[in-house]
């Protein structure tokens, strides 16, 4: 009776070769995440190529940023990334940009390994998330996030999404 091999799972910070793939995995992720607040249309605008050019850049903007992939054997399946609060009225020093894992990664823990890898523990930290994102909004809270009342709409894809902030 043979034990079936366990994937490799790794979370390490990201490299400018990874753009490629990153730029795939960020378009898809956006299809995942948004096809139920934006169109369709909107949606197939979505260029990995584009993402792509996006991460080489923000794969070598220093040490005040934190950008990490997760890859399971060996293929990028999510990524997440903090740095310095861009907003002028920022409750925290801190923001979370991003937490991105292709859908059928939901739910195996590699969510909260990227979350851990991209802020220290207990670090004062804020973010910007979906309004109509129940799953994110829970596991925001699950890490010590509450919602502090501040929300906008941002252009998206030509269209418009409301976010809500929370903080920690």
């Amino acid at each position: 009776m043979s034990a079936e091999a366990q994937p490799e799972i790794i979370v390490r910070p990201v490299r400018d070769v990874d753009a490629e793939a990153l730029g795939r995995v960020h378009a898809q992720c956006w299809h995942d995440t948004y096809d139920h607040l934006i169109s369709e249309a909107a949606l197939e605008r979505v260029s990995p190529k584009r993402l792509a050019e996006l991460w080489v850049n923000w794969a070598a903007q220093g040490d005040d940023f934190r950008m990490h992939a997760a890859l399971v054997d060996g293929e990028i399946v999510g990524f997440a990334g903090s740095g310095p609060a861009r907003d002028r009225d920022a409750p925290a020093m801190r923001e979370l940009y991003f937490i991105y894992l292709l859908h059928s990664y939901h739910g195996t823990g590699l969510g909260q390994r990227l979350f851990d890898a991209a802020v220290d523990e207990g670090e004062p930290l804020y973010l910007w998330v979906a309004e109509d994102n129940p799953r994110a909004h829970r596991f925001y809270e699950r890490n010590g996030f509450t919602l502090d009342g501040a929300s906008h709409t941002e252009p998206f894809l030509g269209e418009t999404l409301t976010e809500v902030r929370f903080v920690r």
